[in-house]
C-alpha cells in the first residue's frame, strides 16, 4: 500500500448502518471494517461519533495490539468537567482502551461557553495523567481556527476542507495552525456527499451551487478520474494535513475508499473546483435554507 494511507483515518459515526441494508449482523460489519483498516495500514480510527453500543463493538473487535491511533470525543461541556471526565472514562472502558491517541472537543463553541475553560483544563489534566496523548478541538471555518488555536493551544485541530470547500486552505488558516505545532486533521472531505450528486439531484436549496458542482464534476471526468478518487487525492496531497478522516457505512464503501486513496492522485486544477456558495459550504444550514 502507498505510504499516504497512514494519513488516512476512518470515522466511525456512519457505521455499521450499512449492515442493515445488506442483512448482516452489525458486529460482523464492524469486525470486517476494522480488519480492512488494519490490512490497509490506516493510521487512525476516529471513534468520536460512535454510539455507546457501537463503541462496545469496536472495543470487542479492534485488533490487539491496536495498529492505529484511536481518537475519542468529549461530551458537551455544559455537563461540567466531572460529567465530561466520567463519560470520557466510560468511552475508554467500552473501547477497552487504557490510552487513546487523542480526545477531541466536539465543538469549538464548547470552549467559549461559561464552563469552557474548566472543560479544557480537565481534559489537559487527563492528558497529563496519561489517559491520552493529545487534546484537540473540532472547528468550523466560522470559528476562527487560528485565533482559537492561539488562545487554547490544542495539540490537534479537526477542520472541514475539501476540493469544494477550500476556505481554510486558500486563506492560509490551516497552514498557520500547523506552523504553530498543532496537528491538523481534515474532515468532511466529501462535503456530506455533495460532490457525488448529479446535477438533477442537487437539493433545491443548493441550486445556487449547481453550476459550480457541474463544472467540478466535468473537470474530474475530463481528467479521467472520478469524484471519490479526486476528493481523496486532493485531501491526502495537502501539505497542511497530518491526517484525513473519512466516513464509511459498510466494508464495501471502506474498500472503495481504500482503493481510491491508494491510487495516484489525478492531475487536476484543484483551485478551479472551489465553490463559494455559503449555504452549500455549511451542511448545517441545508435544512434551514
Amino acid at each position: 500500500m502507498r505510504p499516504s494511507l497512514r494519513k488516512l483515518g476512518l470515522g466511525a459515526s456512519q457505521f455499521p448502518s450499512g449492515a442493515a441494508l445488506r442483512g448482516r449482523p452489525p458486529e460482523a460489519e464492524v469486525r470486517d471494517m476494522l480488519i480492512a483498516c488494519a490490512r490497509a495500514d490506516l493510521g487512525f480510527l476516529d471513534a468520536g461519533g460512535a454510539a455507546p453500543l457501537c463503541e462496545s463493538m469496536l472495543g470487542e473487535h479492534l485488533p490487539r495490539p491496536i495498529p492505529m491511533g484511536v481518537l475519542i470525543r468529549s461530551v458537551r461541556g455544559d455537563r461540567g468537567p466531572d460529567g465530561v471526565e466520567l463519560e470520557v472514562r466510560a468511552t475508554m472502558t467500552r473501547l477497552r482502551l487504557t490510552k487513546a491517541r487523542a480526545v477531541v472537543v466536539q465543538s469549538a463553541s464548547d470552549l467559549f461557553a461559561p464552563s469552557g475553560q474548566a472543560l479544557w483544563d480537565r481534559l489537559k489534566r487527563l492528558r497529563d495523567e496519561g489517559l491520552f496523548d493529545q487534546v484537540g478541538v473540532c472547528a468550523y471555518a466560522s470559528d476562527d481556527p487560528v485565533g482559537m488555536c492561539r488562545r487554547f493551544k490544542p495539540d490537534l485541530l479537526q477542520a472541514p476542507a475539501s476540493l469544494l470547500d477550500q476556505r481554510l486552505l486558500l486563506d492560509g488558516s490551516l497552514m498557520a495552525v500547523r506552523e504553530m505545532g498543532v496537528e491538523v486533521h481534515l474532515r468532511s472531505i466529501f462535503l456530506n456527499g455533495l460532490l457525488f450528486l448529479p446535477p438533477d439531484r442537487v437539493p433545491a436549496q443548493l441550486k445556487g451551487a449547481a453550476g459550480s458542482l457541474s463544472r467540478a464534476r466535468r473537470m474530474i471526468a475530463e481528467g479521467r478520474s472520478d469524484p471519490l478518487q479526486a476528493a481523496l487525492g486532493f485531501a491526502l496531497s495537502r501539505p497542511e494535513a497530518d491526517a484525513v478522516i473519512v466516513g464509511a457505512s459498510s466494508v464495501g464503501e471502506l474498500n472503495a475508499v481504500i482503493a481510491a486513496a491508494a491510487s495516484p492522485p489525478p492531475d487536476l486544477d484543484w483551485d478551479e473546483m472551489a465553490i463559494d456558495d455559503p449555504i452549500a459550504l455549511d451542511p448545517r444550514s441545508w435544512e434551514a435554507a
